[in-house]
This record gives C-alpha cells, structure tokens and sequence, in this order.
C-alpha cells in the first residue's frame, strides 16, 4: 500500500491569533468558526504555540472565584449517538460531516457504555495500516 502524506489529509484552512489575543477573543474566534483550536503565531506567521479547547477546561477549572453555574446551562442536550455495533466507518462518517471530536456510544439495556474519539478512530488506522518502510 502507498503511504499518503500528510499534505492530502492535513487542513490548510488556519485560524491564527497572537500571544497578546485576549483568551476571550480566542473562544469567540473558536465558537464563531466550530474550532477546536487556534494556532497561535507571531508577526511573521511563526508559530509561538496552540490554544485548544482542553486548554479552556484549564482556564475554567483554575478560576477564581468559583463559578457556580451548572453544567446544564452549556451542555449538548440533543447528543448524537452510534451503538457498538454500527460500523467504525460509520462513527467517523457522522463525527467528520457534524464536526465532532467524541460520540457516545449506547447500548438500548445498559445505557451509555462508551466513547468514540477522533483519537480512538486515528489510532485504530495506525494499527490497522501497513508500518511505513524504514
């Protein structure tokens, strides 16, 4: 099999702020685009670093003082969900058309009993693909 380069799967499609972007600004350019993240670069397009949506669960955990609203207040209500026995195929169509990094993954008896992440589907590939030659 031949090995595909990153350049054919690899977004091009950047959004960028500086070091000096307030992390508020940086949120709203990552919600307003449906973005897990924003590259952070200097004044000639250098990169200095990444701001990920992990990073906001940092900010959020580490503020002071506490904020006391409910996660009701931000969550996804209307979850979309795969079962264990629809196909990998299938999860990763539906996360990629939607946009989503993680789906749930119900059984109709026992409830949720898992998680599907755009991490699982890239190491499931690595292991599935032939190893690159040395």
């Amino acid at each position: 099999m031949e090995d595909i380069f990153v350049a054919r799967v690899m977004s091009s499609s950047l959004h960028t702020v500086t070091p000096d972007t307030l992390v508020e600004d940086a949120a709203q350019e990552m919600l307003a685009n449906e973005i897990g993240s924003v590259i952070v670069v200097d004044d000639d397009n250098r990169l200095e670093g990444i701001l990920t949506t992990t990073d906001f669960v940092e900010i959020v955990a580490e503020q002071k003082p506490k904020d006391q609203t409910p996660v009701s207040t931000y969550m996804s209500a209307d979850v979309v969900t795969v079962t264990a026995q629809d196909s990998i195929r299938d999860a990763a169509d539906t996360m990629v058309e939607r946009g989503f990094h993680h789906i749930p993954v119900i059984d109709e008896d026992e409830g949720v009993i898992g998680m599907v992440t755009t991490s699982d589907l890239a190491g499931y590939i690595s292991r599935v693909q032939s190893p690159s030659p040395e």
